[in-house]
């Protein structure tokens, strides 16, 4: 394992991310009936989730780590794979995602 992985934020943090991701692939299918108050709260727990990719990807950005660099090719090439063209820039589709989000608040909240 490289050095960046190996510390131990980042190790805690990768936890984390996982952890959201599950919690919320578990609920997004009875996303539509669930009321408004849990709808909520999913979309607050996606928010998070979404922060807590764009610091570990700034994290990424940063490092000179060889599996960092592979990692942060890795999550380009996934983005590819969602449609996004290869010059994506990933602050761009970060806000954008957040916007999103945020619409989807506003339409639950409403």
């Amino acid at each position: 394992m490289s050095n960046f992985f190996e510390s131990e934020i980042i190790h805690n943090e990768l936890k984390e991310i996982n952890n959201l991701q599950e919690e919320i692939y578990e609920r997004v299918l009875s996303f539509g009936i669930m009321d408004r108050e849990t709808k909520l709260e999913c979309i607050d727990k996606l928010s998070t989730l979404l922060d807590k990719q764009e610091i570990l990807y700034t994290r990424l950005s940063l490092s000179d780590d060889p599996a960092a660099i592979e990692m942060k090719e890795n999550l380009r090439k996934s983005v590819m794979l969602m449609g996004f063209s290869a010059d994506t820039d990933m602050r761009t589709l970060f806000n954008n995602m957040k916007k999103t989000i945020e619409s989807l608040k506003n339409y639950v909240d409403a």
